[in-house]
């Protein structure tokens, strides 16, 4: 038998101690990836996998972007529990990160409590309006792009029954299905809207079940928000080829192409570079950033496949309320006691 003891050579034990220090490592800490010779370190935490199309993706391809346009070093952790949210911004801070981005309503309350402990580095939450002398929140007025989604849904409805799915009941997300509702309306009065929540944001084999669930009620126009869960809505109605669905967050028309009507899109990448540029400038003041059709961040991104399919009079009236919008002539309407972030 070989006897590791007498034999192993050199490069052999170095290699073998490199694989041991590597298995001692989690494999949820930090990884830290440098681009140009920088000391801008800027970290994202995200509550889902950064493989959804969606909300993470769009947030990881904004760290890539401020990677890219402002050389800095970027680091990703994935969370799982409210726990390692105070956890990663606090590994974050004593490591004298730039910007820690927490992407979502949910990272609030651990951002509020860890950065005055960090006071040289700036927390920013997405869909947050929570504000510090080194923290910020970045609004995205998703409402406006909802609220056209729902004229589109409520335009070309032919049950007469459109649905909305989130991946849980939060603020932001009630805003735009109340948004989204409100658009149908104004087009067709008479519409009925069915609201679910699948309870999270991963289980795509439960967002397909509230889905299913939805065309079983005669619901024929989905719009959801569900992350990576939203992928099982794709499915089902992929599975109901007569069932249109809207994607959210990202440019979602690829994925199920034909049957998505069309993608509310935030440009996460443009968003948060714009934040990055200022603060890498040191130009930027901790407030809420509010960002929306009027900067081009928020958007309506039809499907080129089925544009066709959508009569000329209700393109029409999407372009006017846009450009309503745009001049600040009309408000996408919010629910009466809406809480304030999105």
């Amino acid at each position: 038998m070989f006897d590791i003891r007498v034999r192993f050579s050199t490069a052999v034990l170095a290699v073998a101690t490199l694989a041991l220090a590597a298995c001692g490592a989690s494999k949820d800490a930090p990884a830290d990836s440098a681009a140009g010779a920088t000391g801008f370190r800027v970290a994202l935490l995200t509550p889902g996998a950064i493989t959804d199309q969606a909300w993470n993706g769009g947030a990881y391809a904004g760290l890539e972007r401020i990677r890219d346009s402002l050389g800095a070093r970027i680091s990703h952790v994935q969370t799982r529990t409210p726990a390692e949210f105070d956890e990663n911004f606090r590994l974050y801070g004593e490591q004298g990160y730039a910007l820690v981005v927490g992407h979502g309503f949910e990272y609030q309350d651990a951002a509020s409590r860890v950065a005055p402990e960090f006071p040289k580095t700036l927390y920013v939450t997405t869909s947050g309006n929570r504000t510090g002398p080194n923290l910020a929140g970045l609004e995205f007025a998703f409402e406006e792009g909802s609220y056209l989604a729902g004229m589109l849904a409520g335009a070309t409805t032919k049950s007469g029954k459109i649905g909305a799915i989130g991946g849980q009941e939060i603020p932001p997300v009630r805003r735009s299905f109340y948004a989204f509702e409100q658009g149908a309306k104004a087009v067709n009065p008479k519409v009925e809207v069915v609201l679910s929540y699948v309870g999270n944001w991963d289980d795509a084999a439960a967002g397909k079940e509230q889905a299913l669930a939805q065309i079983n009620r005669g619901v024929d126009v989905i719009f959801q928000n569900a992350d990576a869960a939203g992928l099982g809505i794709f499915q089902a109605a992929r599975e109901n080829p007569t069932v249109r669905v809207f994607g959210a967050n990202a440019d979602q028309n690829g994925v199920a192409p034909e049957v998505t009507l069309a993608s509310v899109v935030i440009d996460l990448p443009h968003a948060l570079l714009l934040v990055a540029r200022e603060i890498k400038a040191g130009t930027f003041t901790p407030r809420v950033v509010s960002l929306g059709l009027d900067e081009d961040v928020v958007k309506l991104v039809l499907n080129p496949r089925l544009a066709g399919t959508i009569p000329a009079a209700t393109r029409a009236s999407i372009d006017s309320v846009t450009r309503l919008m745009i001049e600040g002539r009309f408000k996408a309407p919010l629910p009466p006691a809406a809480t304030a972030g999105k």
